[in-house]
């Protein structure tokens, strides 16, 4: 199987996350009636085309937002400054300032609520702003990596994701120089020859593996574990040991002579096979535009990785668990909407008989519409009289303060977290039990980023 294959099933692989965390995404941001179903006939369509055929309005009332931006908030004015991340390996304000840290910091919360993945790219490089350790977040649309289950992402074999550079960025990459491999490069990632290229791409996961947006050109960056033959070595003269690639073994062999001449202690070595990550920039068509072993201290790939909770390789979000309760708000205040819409309000009830030669009913509603007005009637055949229905006598109202407090407690975010304002016979004290307790509900998940904010900030110190 080929570098490009093999990235390219990964991707796959992670279809499904990505569109749990569409879906996850747009109930965030307000669009709530997208989820497809099927009408009586067997048709297919989205909830809110179905709800407007039975003549009903879809309203949305989104409570998963404000959630959202609670949680954020309070990270910021609290679970922030008690991060144990920050004590136990500390960024330096150089870095932190160059990369807006606290902002990408709670940009990435607001992801890691979303989708329940966090994923941040930690890489030295020269950019516009200045040469330097840099921090990217990655969004989990452009990310892929084989399935793992150890939540400390040691069994990780394969990670990558997919870059869409504008030609230019390309060439200052991969062809400095410029010349004969920058022609190639422009001729390769021109429309025409991506159109005509017959790339395998397949089904729409694949498009969007393959595929950038318009004047874009597509970069896969692929990091993956392989096996390598080195030779470990001891110098004995200064006690230090390290590893020579095999290739370098005649240099080894010829120090070791010039050592015995000298009357010199000769390096011991021996032949080892080892792991090290490697990187290659793949075009759509498989060709590498670069490759190099990790280059950084920590020996490792440069992606930060957590997903949540990570049990049996499965990730779920706190926006996941509440998604049914903002449905089943949305569908009760849609149908209270309904209801009062189609009630009888000041509905008259004018018999025929009772009309005045000549008159018609719209005569006789528009004067009762109007104040201070006389409609004449037949004394004895019927008088008019309004009909005032009560809409909201079908529970529904009962219903929806059932599904607000479950959204609470569902959620573990309480009113009090969100600043709700108390009743004045809650005391002070009581007030903040609440506040410390609904904290304690999510404590798992904000200990969870703060771990990844840790093995960040240990990228950050050895790249």
């Amino acid at each position: 199987m080929t570098h490009l294959e093999l990235a390219l099933k990964a991707w796959r692989e992670c279809s499904r996350l990505r569109e749990r965390r569409r879906r996850c995404k747009d109930y965030t941001f307000g669009r709530q009636w997208g989820d497809i179903t099927t009408d009586p006939k067997g048709n297919r369509l989205t909830e809110g085309e179905l709800a407007e055929r039975g003549g009903m309005k879809p309203l949305t009332n989104n409570l998963i937002r404000q959630l959202v931006k609670c949680v954020v908030g309070n990270y910021r004015a609290s679970f922030e400054s008690s991060d144990p991340a920050a004590a136990r390996c500390p960024v330096s304000e150089s870095v932190s300032a160059r990369n807006s840290l606290p902002e990408l910091d709670c940009r990435m919360l607001e992801e890691f609520l979303i989708s329940g993945c966090a994923v941040q790219r930690v890489v030295t490089e020269c950019r516009i702003a200045g040469t330097g350790v840099w921090i990217d977040n990655v969004s989990p649309e452009n990310f892929f990596i084989n399935r793992f289950t150890d939540p400390r992402g040691l069994d990780i074999e394969l990670v990558g994701m997919l870059h869409s550079m504008s030609l230019r960025e390309l060439l200052m990459r991969f062809a400095p120089a410029g010349g004969a491999h920058a022609v190639e490069l422009t001729r390769r990632y021109s429309e025409e020859n991506m159109r005509e290229s017959g790339m395998p791409i397949g089904d729409a996961v694949s498009r969007d593996f393959f595929n950038a947006e318009t004047g874009r050109c597509r970069v896969i960056e692929l990091w993956t574990l392989e096996s390598r033959s080195v030779l470990r070595c001891h110098d004995p003269e200064t006690g230090e040991y390290f590893h020579v690639p095999e290739p370098d073994r005649e240099e080894l062999l010829q120090e070791n002579r010039t050592r015995a001449k000298a009357k010199r202690t000769e390096i011991e070595f021996r032949p080892v096979t080892t792991l090290r990550w490697h990187c290659r920039f793949l075009t759509p068509d498989g060709d590498v535009l670069d490759e190099y072993d990790s280059p950084y201290a920590h020996g490792s790939h440069p992606f930060a990785v957590k997903f949540y909770p990570l049990i049996d390789g499965e990730v779920h979000s706190l926006v996941e668990d509440i998604i049914d309760q903002q449905r089943f708000v949305n569908r009760l205040i849609t149908l209270v909407d309904h209801i009062m819409g189609v009630s009888a309000k000041g509905t008259l009830l004018v018999p025929v008989e009772s009309l005045p030669t000549g008159w018609t009913e719209k005569e006789v509603g528009r004067l009762w519409a109007q104040s201070n007005s006389v409609i004449p009637y037949h004394y004895g055949k019927g008088e008019p009289r309004q009909v005032i229905a009560n809409g909201d006598n079908a529970g529904a109202y009962q219903l929806l303060n059932l599904q607000m407090e479950l959204f609470q407690q569902i959620s573990g975010v309480s009113g009090a977290l969100q600043g709700h304002s108390a009743n004045g016979s809650v005391s002070a004290a009581l007030f903040d039990s609440q506040v410390q307790r609904s904290a304690t509900a999510i404590l798992d998940m904000i200990s969870s980023f703060h771990s990844f904010r840790e093995m960040r900030n240990r990228l950050i110190a050895s790249s």
